[in-house]
């Protein structure tokens, strides 16, 4: 315990002495490359991370939500029938697993059913769209980061 304060005293004095005039190696004359500042990965006023929820959200607007858990991190959507195909339907449940902005920390489930003799009928889902559906939210994410930051 008293080694790990230590340790991180160092860390803490090392930083605050190359934050001092010209950093701890003597970096005079040299002009830093300017950097883009991001936001906090970690923005976790609503239980989850900030960004992922509205990323989500913003992804699945056209969509009519059925049931959502800020602290929880779980969004489902009521089947939605595409106006171009009336005899199929998606269901869509995301789950944030994770207060930081990472791409493990979402999971996507998606169920279609199609319309047979007037029933709605389980069937599979077409290979990676589930996968997608995670690509697609993890991107806004980012963005969204990007965007707070400018």
């Amino acid at each position: 315990m008293i080694r790990a304060a230590r340790i991180a005293l160092g860390i803490a004095l090392c930083a605050s002495l190359a934050s001092c005039g010209g950093g701890l190696f003597g970096g005079r004359g040299k002009k830093a490359a300017p950097t883009k500042a991001l936001a906090p990965a970690r923005i976790t006023t609503i239980g989850v991370n900030a960004y992922l929820w509205r990323a989500t959200l913003d992804t699945l607007s056209f969509m009519t939500v059925a049931q959502t858990d800020s602290n929880g991190g779980v969004i489902v959507t009521e089947w939605y029938v595409n106006p171009a195909v009336q005899t199929e339907r998606m269901k869509v449940s995301v789950a944030i697993l994770d207060q930081e902005l990472r791409a493990d920390a979402i999971r996507v489930s998606t169920a279609r059913q199609i319309l047979q003799g007037g029933q709605w009928v389980d069937t599979s889902v077409q290979a990676g769209t589930n996968q997608k559906l995670e690509d697609v939210i993890l991107q806004k994410a980012r963005d969204l980061r990007r965007n707070a930051a400018g």
